[in-house]
């Protein structure tokens, strides 16, 4: 029989447990639910306790900061794991790994969370509220975007009767696709559509600090720009300050492409939407621009010198080339330059290029464009907006969308929904709200201990 030496006092799995267990009290401190507690609490009354309610509560947060994939996951966890019974509030002295909760106890904690879900967003709220008064510019660019969370479970045949909810299955996802447009090597373009069976998480986020301020999930066949929609009136019901005073700029994804949405979001609250447009264009003439491609081009109206495509490029023709045009001469037509935002007259101005790059036209006597035109927004809400889209600014601001996509990522991998076993459109909200709830928490926490820098970070410890 080979002898097994004795472990030291100091092993080195406690120094591996640290870190998780140094976020977890990080999260505790931090988190704004006491409410909750109190709530779950009075709905106990006088019955047992052999498993306190904070308790479990801690336990579960502590489920989502050690990333654990399922409540068995985490119970194993526990009855190894005396420090973390400890530090959730489980009785170590007299119990020990018999005060760990049985799976029925979890089941119906869930139950009771059900009830009460109001008060995990009302958590959420006040975290971004937090954060918005701790952080410098919190709020001031925001990204939206629709993902997709598969259910990992077998999507019903097409003829199935429908069944009573047990808890093992899933009644409430659907199925959902995305199209992108894609670029063959050749140039040719071709559709690639992505299908899933389950949910989507409708999310925005800080695009500077990467960090949720808003969510709703919903069943994966929703449209996403009534979601958006949505989510923009609730942030401006609860946090008026956010959207009033300090947020500039909204990015979106060819998805937010929507005239109900764009006019909310600058007539409504004076946020600039930066937002590529969908090709929907049926009408228009085909003109040749000087990249030498091709696009649809519509009249501005009070002027029969300008042309502009659906993809927001400002066009003048000179009028002794006109004519000339039609044997094929391509310098009929140049862009013009834009000359700012009038905010007054919610017009954008744009300038006659000849006159502001210093070339000569030999039109310019005849040009009713030569000095510059003003577009109504108007003319095409989707087409004009205050942030031009032709414009470098423009492009560059637009790049902070990938921003929702990290969070995404984030969403995936640290907090568990790549491999999950969430069943039912209500626990997936719950979790949801779980994860994102201990994401703002896990930040407000580095940022108070002057840890900013990992404020998006998890895994790391302080």
């Amino acid at each position: 029989m080979a002898m097994i030496p004795q472990a030291s006092l100091f092993c080195w799995k406690d120094v591996e447990n640290l870190g998780d267990l140094e976020r977890l009290v990080l999260v505790l401190k931090t988190i704004p639910d006491e409410a909750l507690m109190r709530v779950l609490e009075i709905d106990r009354g006088q019955g047992r306790d052999d498993y306190p309610i904070r308790a479990v509560w801690n336990s579960l947060l502590a489920g989502v900061v050690c990333q654990h994939a399922s409540v068995e996951e985490l119970r194993r966890e526990l009855l190894r794991n005396a420090q973390l019974r400890e530090v959730c509030g489980f009785d170590v002295l007299v119990k020990a790994a018999a005060a760990v909760p049985p799976p029925w106890v979890y089941t119906r904690f869930f139950r009771l969370l059900f009830k009460h879900a109001g008060l995990i967003d009302a958590m959420f709220d006040e975290l971004v509220e937090s954060l918005h008064r701790e952080l410098p510019g919190f709020g001031r660019c925001l990204a939206g975007d629709g993902k997709a969370v598969p259910a990992h479970a077998r999507a019903p045949k097409k003829d199935a009767e429908p069944r009573d909810p047990d808890g093992r299955r899933d009644i409430d996802a659907d199925w959902g696709a995305k199209t992108k447009k894609k670029t063959r090597d050749d140039g040719t373009s071709y559709k690639k559509i992505t299908r899933w069976f389950g949910y989507k998480l409708h999310l925005v986020v800080d695009a500077d600090y990467e960090l949720p301020v808003a969510y709703e999930i919903t069943k994966a066949s929703a449209g996403e720009a009534p979601i958006a929609r949505k989510l923009v009136k609730r942030l401006s019901e609860r946090h008026e300050d956010l959207m009033k005073k300090t947020c500039e700029v909204y990015l979106y994804d060819k998805a937010g492409d929507d005239t109900r949405l764009i006019r909310t979001l600058w007539d409504d609250h004076g946020i600039k939407p930066v937002i590529p447009v969908r090709d929907c264009w049926q009408e228009g003439d085909e003109i040749e621009l000087p990249s030498g491609e091709r696009r649809k081009t519509l009249q501005v109206p009070g002027t029969r010198d300008v042309v502009y495509t659906e993809k927001g490029g400002v066009y003048c023709f000179c009028p002794r080339t006109v004519a000339a045009a039609k044997a094929g001469e391509v310098d009929k037509v140049r862009e013009m330059a834009f000359g700012g935002f009038e905010k007054n007259r919610s017009t954008l101005r744009y300038r006659c290029p000849a006159r502001q790059y210093g070339y000569e036209c030999p039109g310019a006597e005849r040009c009713k464009a030569k000095t510059g035109v003003r577009i109504k927004l108007d003319v095409g809400r989707r087409v004009f907006t205050p942030l031009a889209r032709n414009t470098y600014v423009w492009e560059r601001t637009y790049k902070k969308r990938t921003a929702v996509e990290r969070v995404n990522s984030r969403f995936d991998g640290p907090y568990g929904f790549e491999r999950h076993f969430i069943r039912g459109l209500a626990k997936m909200r719950l979790r949801t709200g779980f994860a994102l709830v201990v994401m703002l928490s896990m930040a407000l926490g580095r940022v108070r201990e002057k840890r900013k820098h990992l404020a998006r970070s998890l895994v790391q410890a302080a």
